[in-house]
């Protein structure tokens, strides 16, 4: 597994190689300066809200704490942190949710078994999501008479892909699938051993059906935040590019975000989608604009964002794990005495 993360990454690498090697490099430096501090605060500024929205979606799926300040701010930490993991491993954005749960058990004292449920719950509503903003993008793509007819084909095969994916990962949890293989297996020879593993399944299983069937206040709620989430993703873009006095229309900045995160989606398997990324940049607002330096341009401001995002989060985990390490030393003292 090591290796091949390495290999996914070295594969990141040669992809951003070759988009910067077709790239006037003094252009886009001089676009990428251009954008200036205060424009860099502005789009971090953007970002912070966008994750707070979804962190406030997150937190519907809960039972065991309250929708307050206080609790919400631990859940943004907590995301901060899964999320830069999600981003430097090559796991579908999934790497991340284990430590979230982890986070919330050791430090807040939730369950791990309502924490992984609402991790999941929170990733399903986000992909949800992630279908009507794509959907809305691709009928604005349809129309556009900018965008190649190859980039519209590849875009739908790639849609039709990703909704087939969702919708069989929002049924197997509202079709308890996993609890109803786990009682078939457990009605075998190793009945005993599964049993356990089996009551903690259904009860996860429990709580993704009482969400989605049970409080449809809440999942609409959710539902409605990460697509708001994702429109802020359209709002950066537009930001941007009228940053780098090159201004969009709003359509076009969706078709610009619908088409990366598509590809983002598709490259999961290479860290933080490095070079698929920068490639679509380039490739679409080539197309849109006439000028694919512009493309990388706001992929690397992007990109800069990331990194500052990532490395706080990663910050965080070593400040989680300091707050362990003082824990367990104070435990040890008591018990010493």
């Amino acid at each position: 597994m090591k290796y091949l993360k390495l290999l996914f990454l070295l594969l990141g690498l040669v992809l951003l190689g070759v988009v910067l090697d077709e790239t006037d490099l003094a252009e886009l430096w001089a676009r990428v300066v251009e954008i200036g501090w205060f424009g860099m605060v502005l789009v971090m500024v953007l970002f912070f809200i966008a994750f707070g929205v979804d962190v406030v979606a997150w937190a519907l799926a809960f039972d065991s704490i309250p929708m307050a300040p206080r609790w919400l701010w631990r859940l943004f930490l907590v995301r901060m942190v899964g999320e830069a993991f999600n981003n430097v491993t090559p796991t579908a954005s999934m790497g991340g949710e284990p430590i979230k749960a982890m986070l919330l058990k050791s430090h807040y004292d939730i369950g791990y078994r309502e924490s992984m449920a609402t991790v999941v719950i929170a990733k399903t509503t986000i992909l949800i999501g992630l279908l009507f903003f794509l959907g809305i993008g691709f009928v604005l793509l349809l129309q556009s008479d900018k965008v190649p007819d190859s980039y519209k084909t590849v875009a739908g095969a790639g849609l039709i892909g990703l909704t087939i994916i969702i919708v069989n990962f929002f049924l197997w949890q509202r079709l308890r699938l996993t609890s109803r293989a786990g009682s078939r297996l457990s009605a075998g020879r190793f009945s005993t051993r599964l049993q356990k593993w089996l009551e903690i399944i259904t009860e996860i299983d429990d709580q993704f059906v009482g969400f989605y069937k049970h409080k449809p206040a809440r999942f609409g709620s959710a539902l409605v935040l990460v697509i708001i989430n994702w429109l802020l993703g359209v709002v950066e873009v537009y930001l941007v590019m009228y940053l780098f006095g090159h201004p969009v229309s709003l359509a076009e900045a969706w078709i610009i975000e619908s088409m990366a995160q598509l590809v983002r989606a598709g490259a999961f398997f290479i860290p933080a989608a490095i070079g698929a990324q920068e490639g679509t940049f380039m490739l679409v607002c080539g197309a849109i604009t006439g000028n694919p330096t512009l493309g990388i341009a706001v992929a690397l401001v992007r990109r800069a964002r990331e990194i500052l995002w990532i490395a706080a989060g990663l910050g965080l985990w070593w400040s989680y794990s300091l707050r362990n390490q003082s824990t367990a030393s104070v435990s040890a003292s008591s018990t010493e005495r």
